[in-house]
């Protein structure tokens, strides 16, 4: 697996990753993009674009430079609506005349403990959702879109966001920001839904990948190993909130300073998310109670022995 400091590929450039898929990085590096978007073009002449990218005119420069004299852009699939994957799809659209392909809208796919809370609009969330966003075809798990010489099966795989999708191509899976090779993904609600992002692991463990193409960093070349670190990290946090707990009643972020302790102050608001994430699933689950409605202030306790998790 590439350790994310040798990931350092230059911005706006193809680059061939394996014959048929190139990749473009945007040119929006971040503590939460880390070098950038990464943009697919997966196909020999009529081409895929998976994840267009950020509103970006240099971006988009590059991607229809990339684009050869006997290639055209066939489909432009979105694997969910974050401001660093979606925007540029409809300004692409515009230049190509391909149709955008997505699981849905912004509030598509969410579970319903995450659509009452969006609709009480108690406990934030929100954060970098292109709520503007709209396909002109809608897919779910299962379809086949099929292209010119090429097909990717798709699999809902909601947690990061409701309408986060993944694309299976042969014995390769492009994971968005699901599985990512430098990060784990923040979790955020009610966009992001933890015990969804759980089970999305689960699913994605029932094939033998040979290799994940991410949304951020670079290829994961042992994908079974990455989730099961991946699932591993999330039940260590689970843990590590318990234990917390365990002491004394607390709100996420009391618990997210005393867990996250290395981690930089700008990004410490990331982990309060990140918390309250794992304090949802867990009350969902019948383990923890909240006094109060359900916000980032309000103070869980523990109500199941922690043996039984």
């Amino acid at each position: 697996m590439q350790a994310p400091d040798d990931f350092d590929p230059p911005i706006g450039v193809a680059q061939t990753l394996e014959q048929g898929l190139r990749r473009i990085v945007a040119p929006n590096p971040s503590p939460m993009t880390y070098r950038g978007t990464n943009t697919y073009l997966l196909g020999d002449s009529g081409l895929a674009v998976i994840d267009p990218g950020p509103q970006s005119e240099a971006h988009l420069k590059a991607i229809l430079g990339a684009v050869g004299p006997d290639q055209h852009i066939s489909h432009i699939i979105v694997t969910h609506t974050h401001l660093d994957h979606s925007p540029l799809a409809r300004p692409l659209s515009d230049h190509c005349g391909a149709p955008i392909l997505a699981f849905g809208n912004a509030q598509a796919g969410r579970s319903p403990i995450m659509q009452q809370l969006a609709a009480a609009g108690t406990v934030g969330g929100g954060e970098g959702i292109d709520e503007a966003f709209q396909p002109d075809q809608i897919v779910a798990d299962g379809d086949i879109i099929q292209g010119d010489n090429w097909q990717l099966n798709v699999i809902h795989t909601p947690g990061h966001i409701g309408n986060h999708i993944s694309l299976g191509w042969n014995d390769s899976c492009f994971t968005a920001d699901h599985v990512m090779g430098w990060a784990s993904s923040l979790v955020s609600p009610p966009d992001g839904d933890l015990t969804d992002f759980m089970a999305s692991c689960a699913r994605l463990q029932e094939t033998d990948w040979r290799v994940f193409y991410p949304g951020h960093g670079g290829q994961i070349d042992d994908p079974a190993a990455r989730l099961a670190w991946l699932v591993n990290h999330r039940r260590t946090r689970e843990a590590a909130i318990l234990a917390g707990l365990a002491e004394k009643p607390k709100n996420a972020k009391s618990l997210a300073q005393e867990i996250y302790t290395e981690t930089p102050p700008a990004l410490l608001g990331a982990a309060i998310r990140n918390v309250l994430a794992h304090l949802i699933d867990l009350k969902g689950r019948g383990f923890v109670t909240h006094n109060g409605t359900l916000q980032e202030g309000v103070t869980f306790s523990l109500l199941a022995p922690t043996e039984n998790i």
